[in-house]
């Protein structure tokens, strides 16, 4: 698969410094070991956004009827690292295609996923997923919402740094692994 690339040249209108992106895709163990791989990412959090309860549990979530998916909340420096490139990264990082689903992960909480924090991040997300659906860089088109941020909410501990702290075991050996690989292919002259 070949996206078109983020522009690295692209005029940015924000200075450098902190700044946050709340992307989901599927199982957010995944999209957390990919994302904590970038220069420019200070911090990643697994959590739920986007529902209708306050304080969601993981297993409230995943029953599919709080409305909430599972997100990850990407603290970057954006003198390092554009929220353009996380985008590339983001369409990168799962399947945009498929709705309410990823892999084996099926439900309304494993969506993809857009929360834009302002109205410069809205405007990136919308033309690149166009982009996206004009270069006919997927064979379907993308599904993926682009919806305001509300709120995070921050997933149990045992979630955090999921990968890291379980690589070993067999979700992680057959699902995160793989895509974790492709992902370091990928973006190798952007990784830590």
């Amino acid at each position: 698969m070949n996206l078109p690339k983020a522009d690295e040249n692209k005029q940015v209108t924000t200075l450098s410094g902190p700044d946050t992106a709340t992307f989901g895709g599927g199982c957010f163990w995944c999209m957390e070991a990919q994302f904590q791989l970038l220069k420019g990412v200070t911090k990643v959090e697994s959590g739920f956004a986007g529902g209708s309860v306050k304080n969601p549990t993981y297993h409230e979530v995943c029953t599919g009827t709080t409305g909430h998916a599972e997100v990850t909340q990407i603290y970057f420096d954006k003198g390092i690292i554009t929220y353009d490139q996380l985008l590339e990264a983001f369409w990168s990082a799962h399947d945009p295609t498929t709705l309410n689903r990823q892999g084996n992960d099926v439900g309304t909480q494993y969506r993809s996923v857009i929360f834009f924090h302002n109205d410069e991040q809205k405007k990136l997300a919308e033309g690149y997923k166009k982009k996206l659906n004009n270069s006919g860089a997927f064979s379907g088109p993308i599904v993926t919402e682009i919806v305001p941020y509300t709120i995070f909410y921050k997933a149990e501990n045992y979630h955090q740094d999921y990968f890291k702290e379980n690589g070993s075991e067999p979700y992680c050996q057959f699902v995160i692994a793989p895509k974790v690989d492709k992902f370091k292919k990928v973006f190798q002259s952007k990784l830590k």
